[in-house]
C-alpha cells in the first residue's frame, strides 16, 4: 500500500512540553502552589472548552484567573501559559523531507494561545501543508471528527495516511477510522516505523 499523507501530533511528538513549567510561572501570582493548580482546574471543563474552541482566549483567561485568584494581565498570562514548550523532538530536515514526498499534516489537541505562541517561536510549522487543530474543528482527539477532518484535508483515503501520537487512546481513535497509526516513543522509533512502511524522508 502506498502512503500519500503523514499526520504528526504536536505536543511530545513535534515539540516537548511540561505543564509544570506553566504552573510554576503562575505560582507566585496566585494563592496556590504549582502542584495544586492542576487539581483546581481538573474539577472544571474550562481547558476542554478552550481546546474545543467553545470559549475565546480572553474569556478563558478571565475564567481561569477567577478560579485561581490569579493576578496577571493577558500578555503575562500568555507568557506563562506558553512556558510549557521546550525543545523540538523531530528535526526540520525530517519534516522537510516528508513534506517533499507526502501531504504533511499537523493534527493536534491545542488552543489558540498555545498555538499562536508555538507559531511565533518555532519555524518548523512552515513545513506542514495543513493544520488540523482541535479548537478550530471543535473536536478533540480521540473523537472521530478531528481525524475525519484530517483525512479530508489530506485529500486521500484513510488507509493512505500514517499517523503518530504519544497518547495510546489517540492512536486507537485514528485506527478506528482506518488510519495506520503508531504510538510515538522517540525519533529513532518513529524512523524505524516509517522505514518499515517504506515512508521516505531523505
Amino acid at each position: 500500500m502506498g502512503y500519500k499523507a503523514v499526520f504528526l501530533d504536536l505536543g511530545k511528538v513535534l515539540i516537548y512540553f511540561d505543564f509544570a513549567r506553566g504552573y510554576r510561572a503562575m505560582e507566585g501570582l496566585c494563592p496556590y502552589a504549582a502542584a495544586e493548580i492542576p487539581r483546581r482546574l481538573a474539577g472544571t471543563d474550562l481547558v476542554e472548552r478552550f481546546e474545543t474552541g467553545l470559549i475565546e482566549p480572553r474569556d478563558f483567561v478571565a475564567e481561569l484567573s477567577a478560579i485561581l485568584a490569579l493576578k496577571m494581565d493577558y500578555p503575562q498570562f500568555c507568557g506563562a501559559w506558553n512556558a510549557i514548550f521546550t525543545e523540538p523532538l523531530i528535526p526540520e530536515c525530517m519534516l522537510a523531507g516528508l513534506a517533499a514526498r507526502y501531504r504533511l499534516l499537523l493534527v493536534s489537541n491545542t488552543n489558540a494561545i498555545h498555538f499562536e505562541g508555538i507559531r511565533a517561536k518555532y519555524p518548523l510549522l512552515r513545513h506542514f501543508h495543513a493544520l488540523v487543530l482541535s479548537y478550530q474543528v471543535k473536536a478533540m482527539k480521540p473523537r472521530p471528527e478531528i481525524f475525519r477532518a484530517a483525512v479530508q484535508a489530506a485529500g486521500c483515503r484513510a488507509e493512505e495516511c500514517f499517523y503518530t501520537d504519544d497518547i495510546a487512546e489517540n492512536v486507537e481513535g485514528a485506527r478506528r477510522l482506518g488510519i495506520d497509526a503508531v504510538r510515538f516513543e522517540s525519533r529513532a522509533q518513529l524512523e524505524k516505523e516509517m522505514a518499515e512502511r517504506g515512508i521516505r524522508w531523505r
